[in-house]
């Protein structure tokens, strides 16, 4: 009997199943009839309905045990002491005092250039030379003139001395002979103006006016001449920072072009106001060993202009202002084991500002945790739950 009865379980279940089967969703669509289609598809809603009903009943339930439901979720971060360097970006040109156009003192022919483009010369040497337009042959007949005055008062000295003379013959004699030596001075000088020289010892970068060209004193320019050795980086500072940019402070220079960082120091402040744009001259030093850096490179400098070696920086995002325009943060204070704590509002004064972050002047102390992400939504007394996620170092 017992053996019947589980061979008719078994069936049952296998017609079950079956019975399932054929009314799966697979199934109805296949058969294509649309009236099973309607009628498994008010089934299926019926079950949803049924099962929302349920979701809605665990939802009611989990509200009424939940404890912490009015507590706002946060992150923070301990405010420290740390060494704040403040800087000023600018921007400034590369320069050198040893930069010069030379243009001759002399007006006439330019009969020879004795240099070419990138020779190096010394402090003196000979570079070009203009035609003097015949003051050589002038100075050399004058010398015969000044050689026969000298002899003439050399000669009317000594009889002089000897009471052989007029005094008159003695003074006329010297002054002929200092008049023609001063002549031959005169046309020394003109022939010098002749020869062109370096001011100081460089490199000849540009040749400009080619040898047989008729120049005019101080127009014409003839050569370009650098010294790479001695360069420096000019800048015009805003003057409220006279009192902070002098002499002696660092100087992060930036050249763009050639990939470069340079650490440096102002080497020089002006202490003139340009009354025209309200700025003052600043020179700053810059090795130049490998001759890389050039004239007129444009720079960029950040200077420090502001130290404090016990700063408290913060985001400038966590900051909010009340209606008297009072800056505030917010505070963790009172947290437990399970990181419940209460937030308090705490008015700040700031200080400068360095990218993202502002220097605290007062209001909060070192150690203090404050409100990072949530600062916005939470109010001064409020129940709040800290959730500062990890940080990985290996990213």
């Amino acid at each position: 009997m017992k053996h019947i009865y589980s061979i008719l379980i078994a069936t049952l279940i296998i017609v079950s199943c079956s019975g399932d089967k054929k009314n799966s969703v697979e199934n109805v669509i296949e058969k294509g009839n649309l009236e099973s289609i309607r009628a498994k598809r008010g089934e299926l809603v019926n079950e949803q309905q049924a099962l929302n009903h349920k979701i809605k009943l665990l939802d009611e339930k989990i509200k009424s045990l939940d404890t912490t439901k009015h507590v706002p979720l946060i992150t923070t971060f301990n405010a420290k002491n740390e060494v704040f360097n403040h800087v000023i970006e600018l921007q400034g040109n590369v320069t050198t005092k040893d930069l010069l156009t030379i243009t001759p003192e002399y007006s006439g022919i330019l009969t020879n250039v004795y240099v070419k483009e990138g020779q190096k010369v010394n402090k003196g040497q000979l570079l070009a030379k203009v035609d003097d337009g015949g003051l050589s042959q002038q100075i050399a007949q004058i010398k015969i003139q000044a050689d026969l005055a000298k002899t003439t008062y050399e000669r009317q000295k000594r009889l002089w001395e000897q009471n052989i003379g007029s005094e008159i013959q003695y003074l006329q004699a010297k002054s002929t002979y200092e008049s023609q030596q001063e002549a031959v001075n005169q046309l020394n000088q003109q022939i010098s103006k002749t020869m062109i020289k370096a001011p100081f010892a460089g490199t000849i970068d540009d040749v400009i006016t080619e040898q047989g060209s008729v120049v005019g004193a101080g127009q014409t320019p003839i050569l370009r001449i650098v010294n790479l050795d001695n360069m420096y980086i000019e800048t015009e500072v805003p003057e409220r920072y006279v009192g902070n940019i002098t002499k002696g402070k660092n100087v992060t220079v930036d050249l763009p072009v050639l990939g470069k960082t340079i650490e440096t120091k102002i080497r020089q402040a002006g202490d003139v106001i340009n009354p025209a744009n309200r700025t003052f001259k600043a020179e700053i030093e810059i090795p130049n060993n490998d001759k890389s850096i050039k004239p007129n490179l444009t720079a960029r400098l950040k200077i420090n202009d502001y130290t404090s070696e016990n700063a408290l920086l913060i985001p400038q995002s966590v900051i909010s202002e009340n209606a008297e325009g009072e800056q505030y943060v917010y505070v963790v204070n009172n947290k437990d084991s399970k990181n419940i704590g209460v937030a308090k509002r705490v008015i700040i004064e700031t200080g400068k500002t360095q990218g993202d972050n502002i220097e605290v002047l007062k209001g909060i102390e070192d150690g203090a945790e404050i409100i990072k992400e949530g600062a916005r939504s939470v109010r001064d007394g409020q129940s709040v739950e800290v959730i500062n996620y990890e940080e990985d170092d290996s990213i």
